[in-house]
């Protein structure tokens, strides 16, 4: 039985693999590798204050990490410890969105319901901050999914990661 619970400090070491092997996998339908590896340098990977901050969970599975996502209360919108758009200041829900961040499914247990479990706590949560609303930057390979959970965007940006390679995103709403 799959178990959806807060992350730990102890687990970022297992959603460094998860991400790693998501990216790969189920991202590579979008990028090509030299992306994604860029990625997994700076765009895509853990950030701890999600986890300080308790809202970042992970789902987990005889004992191994299977899906892991979260939201958070301040301003970066999206990226690891080593991203270069950084900024640690907490949100006004009054009138700023919620960041709905780094969603990541093992290959095996994607399109099982997880990433909604996932979002609905995240959602949840953030409602009980008092957000109105929430903002995500989605992967291509995440879209889809977010379009379903009622997030619309309309166009891809270009994001330059540290190294200076590009990646495609698009910027999504929902209130």
């Amino acid at each position: 039985m799959s178990q959806l619970r807060h992350a730990k400090v102890d687990d970022i070491q297992a959603i460094t693999k998860l991400i790693a092997l998501s990216a790969r996998q189920l991202g590579g339908q979008f990028y090509d590798k030299n992306t994604i590896k860029s990625a997994l340098k700076s765009a895509f990977g853990v950030d701890t204050q999600l986890i300080k901050d308790q809202t970042y969970f992970v789902i987990e599975k005889d004992s191994q990490l299977i899906a892991c996502g979260g939201w958070s209360c301040r301003k970066t919108l999206f990226g690891s410890d080593n991203n270069n758009l950084r900024d640690p200041e907490k949100l006004n829900p009054k009138t700023d969105a919620a960041k709905i961040r780094a969603f990541f499914i093992h290959p095996d247990h994607a399109r099982q319901g997880l990433g909604n479990l996932i979002i609905q706590r995240c959602e949840q949560e953030a409602i009980k901050k008092g957000f109105h609303s929430t903002e995500l930057m989605a992967t291509l390979s995440g879209i889809n999914f977010y379009k379903k959970h009622g997030y619309r965007g309309d166009k891809t940006i270009i994001h330059t990661m540290n190294d200076g390679n590009t990646i495609e995103f698009l910027p999504m709403v929902k209130s």
